[in-house]
């Protein structure tokens, strides 16, 4: 550093102000300082600055997973969150961090290896939150917890999702709709994503004066297979099957297949929070509620990188500010002492109609001599 001081003509605390970005630099100071750190071949010590400033500059992003590895639309949340990390001078590390994993994520946390966490695959009543909170690293959700009051999240708006799928085939004459979710130890485990879809078909069914029919599934082609053959004995009339679990909808579409039906014209199918690479990959391609996956993963990043770095105004969703607590109660804090504001945000999926969905071919039963 002194040495680019001395080359570039600035003090060496200039430098460190362009590196750190902690104090506004002129242009042409900052291009001087650059010019001389590419003439020297300079690069800074990442461990060196991490000793000196108290930051790794690392971001975790903390997301259980199991043999299957990440799909196409999982991965949308990855890719968003890498590439919002990289553009604010952050290292994205990638964990599989579940709710069984709570002595390795304590001895993570109190290593102090990560600035910040962001946690994915979030449950009504989450240990990883607590855990986090505890050791006092700071925070952001991609899900919600059933008390949200002192955290920061994005997440899909699950309820205007299932209210506009459900709508999407009630529009086109579907009277008898099947919700696949899920599997039972999943909801039973109070995984968000499933219980409030679950909770937004009743209401979105009854709204329309229709009767709510779920199934849970396993998440795999087999599990789709035995929902769907559940689906018929439950409701042998179905003309229609919403699904959220992307694993299961391929043994959904073959067991239809098996059993003579063609898609749409004996049963139209929605896949719900899926990403348009899995949806085309049916045959016919599947209508779909398209996860905002890339959007909530750059979102959440921005958010914690503001938690870390940024001033502390909170702001809605409209970007008006928000007023402080008005009962004084107790706030997180940045590094340097100033309030963290809360981000807080539901980005619904996007309905893309493809060949999957029609009207219904009559009102006659289907599947039910299979």
């Amino acid at each position: 550093m002194h040495d680019v001081a001395r080359l570039a003509q600035v003090s060496v605390s200039t430098v460190s102000y362009v590196l750190t970005g902690t104090r506004p630099i002129s242009q042409a100071t900052r291009n001087k300082v650059l010019a001389a750190m590419a003439q020297l071949d300079y690069q800074p010590n990442a461990m060196a600055r991490g000793l000196a400033s108290r930051r790794s500059r690392i971001l975790g992003l903390l997301m259980p997973m199991d043999e299957r590895g990440l799909g196409a639309t999982e991965t949308a949340f990855v890719t968003g969150a890498a590439a919002a990390a990289s553009s604010a001078g952050y290292h994205l590390v990638l964990s599989p961090v579940g709710g069984g994993d709570l002595d390795d994520l304590r001895r993570l946390a109190s290593q102090r290896m990560l600035d910040g966490v962001v946690l994915m695959e979030v449950q009504l009543a989450d240990e990883r939150v607590t855990v986090l909170q505890e050791t006092g690293v700071p925070l952001v959700l991609i899900g919600r917890t059933a008390d949200t009051s002192t955290l920061s999240y994005v997440d899909i708006d699950f309820d205007q999702t299932v209210r506009e799928a459900v709508a999407h085939l009630v529009g086109l004459g579907h009277r008898r709709i099947v919700y696949v979710n899920h599997s039972a130890a999943t909801l039973a485990s109070g995984y968000g994503p499933a219980l409030r879809t679950r909770d937004a078909f009743v209401a979105a069914m009854t709204g329309h004066g229709l009767d709510p029919v779920m199934i849970a599934a396993e998440d795999s082609a087999a599990g789709g297979r035995a929902a769907l053959a559940a689906a018929f004995a439950q409701a042998p009339d179905l003309t229609a099957v919403l699904a959220m679990n992307e694993t299961a909808i391929f043994g959904i579409l073959g067991e239809l297949t098996g059993r003579g039906l063609s898609v749409p014209g004996d049963v139209s199918v929605v896949s719900m929070v899926t990403s348009p690479q899995v949806a085309e990959l049916a045959t016919p391609a599947l209508t779909a509620m398209t996860s905002p996956g890339s959007a909530l993963g750059r979102i959440a990043i921005e958010a914690l990188v503001r938690h870390l770095d940024g001033p502390a105004v909170e702001r809605h969703p409209d970007g008006s500010a928000v007023a402080g607590r008005p009962d004084g109660s107790a706030v997180a804090r940045h590094l340097d002492g100033s309030a963290v504001a809360r981000h807080q945000q539901l980005l619904p999926c996007a309905l893309e109609v493809r060949g999957s969905t029609a009207p219904p071919r009559s009102r006659r039963t289907v599947g039910a001599d299979q």
